[in-house]
């Protein structure tokens, strides 16, 4: 009776709003198959040192280790489909009560599931740049061939390492994706706040800009975040369940 509750209020807001976001952790992925980072039997670092395979000082000093390690979340990434979440969003984006999605995650499905206006502040799968030249590469051929034969893509020009256009440690997030995410925090009237743990900045920030700018904070995640005690309604579930719900109950009371 208290999801249901809280659903029936979240739509509300939805349905009232004058500009709504969303903003998107790696739980609203993991019903799609992607591993989150931080679950402890599941976690892409439970097994492995962030800084070690996963930061640009790292890249440089050892792509191989970088590779060995994104090789299963890539194949998983290439995989992986929108699920319920993603389609429920993308549908809130098309009949005008949701303006746009800030997301962490790299994995593409909000674009696949419809969504029009994402800010993808970590980066994305997309695309790959020499390190050396800067030549930039569609990524999904090259990935691939690594994906078949485990060898390091190399750049056709100058055969230098070619880094898949995601945000490891120790790099800016890009500038115009992360203006734009902080431009809708401080815009919208409601943000609502969908599978992160709000444990990487400058990302978790956006909801405490959000909140100082007048905007309701929903919170929808598995588990407890350090937000929950200023967020206007947290709703502990699966998001891959509870946002159609809430999309279900925006037809009931439209």
């Amino acid at each position: 009776m208290i999801i249901e509750n809280s659903v029936k209020v979240v739509a509300e807001w939805l349905l009232s709003a004058r500009h709504a976001t969303s903003f998107t952790g790696a739980g609203i992925s993991t019903p799609s198959g992607i591993p989150d980072f931080r679950s402890p039997d599941s976690g892409l670092w439970t097994h492995a040192d962030p800084m070690a395979v996963a930061s640009i000082f790292g890249f440089r000093q050892n792509p191989k280790a970088f590779y060995d390690w994104v090789r299963p979340l890539a194949q998983k990434t290439l995989d992986a489909k929108p699920n319920p979440a993603h389609f429920a969003l993308a549908q809130l984006e098309a009949e005008g009560h949701l303006q746009s999605i800030i997301t962490q995650n790299i994995d593409m499905l909000h674009t696949l599931a419809g969504s029009k206006l994402v800010y993808e502040l970590h980066g994305h799968m997309r695309d790959s740049t020499c390190i050396q030249c800067f030549k930039v590469y569609p990524l999904s051929e090259r990935m691939l061939q690594f994906l078949e034969s485990a060898v390091i893509p190399r750049c056709e020009m100058c055969n230098g390492i070619l880094k898949p256009n995601v945000i490891l440690f120790g790099e800016q997030l890009p500038y115009k994706e992360l203006q734009g995410a902080r431009s809708e925090a401080k815009k919208c009237d409601l943000m609502l706040v969908v599978g992160s743990s709000l444990e990487v900045e400058p990302a978790s920030e956006l909801p405490m800009i959000a909140k100082r700018n007048g905007a309701k904070v929903v919170i929808i995640n598995l588990e407890a975040t350090f937000f929950d005690r200023h967020a206007d309604l947290v709703l502990h579930g699966d998001a891959a369940v509870l946002l159609p719900r809430i999309v279900n109950k925006m037809k009931e009371l439209a």
